[in-house]
């Protein structure tokens, strides 16, 4: 096993440990409605720019309504954009979940594609709601890239990177694949616990010992 491969089994072992007893937005969703393609990629898109806490919520009241995009797009706007609004951007996500539901629909037969280029030839999904759709619907590993996975991993000094797109490259080497879907499972929950973006709680992170952002430059230059 290469040096990489060591520091990844150690960061995942560690993570798994101190976040045992929480769970990620779309692992609620799944323990609640199953592994649902649809309702899982309509969470995601319902999770830009909203605190999970609210998208829980917003995705429990829709989903005691429609389960299918045959279903969302029977909603009128105004009722849909009701039920997400505390949410926020409730407009612009209430007009893309119908359009993302019609092309389903029409191109799809009412599925959602198990392939990152059919995602991303539909409107209003990007690579990180695809890449998370193809992890957690299917089963297919992918790495997928939010804040917290880009922040931390560059935290960490696993890798040097600038952009979302630059980070999936670059983990891609070296997450071995059993890890992919999981390293974005564990990082969001520790960027929403103890590596926050602001004033991370680094003298009580259990990834302290490990993490460049603690070790004097001196011994990095000498590692």
């Amino acid at each position: 096993m290469g040096k990489d491969n060591t520091l990844i089994e150690n960061i995942i072992k560690i993570l798994r440990q101190e976040t045992k007893k929480d769970s990620s937005l779309i692992d609620l969703i799944i323990e609640e409605y199953g592994q649902s393609p649809y309702l899982i990629l309509i969470a995601c898109l319902l999770s830009l720019r909203a605190k999970d806490a609210i998208t829980i919520h917003t995705c429990q009241t829709l989903f005691n309504k429609v389960k299918t995009p045959k279903k969302l797009i029977s909603l009128p706007i105004k009722e849909l954009e009701k039920i997400i609004f505390k949410g926020g951007f409730y407009k612009q996500k209430a007009k893309m979940l119908h359009e993302v539901s019609k092309i389903l629909l029409t191109k799809y037969d009412g599925t959602v594609p198990n392939e990152i280029s059919e995602l991303l030839r539909i409107k209003g999904i990007g690579r990180k709601t695809a890449n998370l759709v193809l992890g957690k619907a299917f089963n297919i590993p992918s790495i997928c890239v939010d804040i917290h996975v880009h922040r931390i991993s560059n935290r960490l000094g696993i890798i040097k990177t600038k952009t979302s797109e630059e980070t999936e490259k670059e983990l891609a080497k070296i997450i071995p694949k059993k890890y992919c879907i999981e390293w974005n499972n564990l990082l969001v929950i520790w960027g929403q616990k103890k590596c926050t973006p602001r004033n991370p709680k680094c003298s009580r992170c259990a990834l302290k010992s490990i993490c460049h952002r603690n070790i004097p430059v001196k011994l990095l230059h000498q590692a």
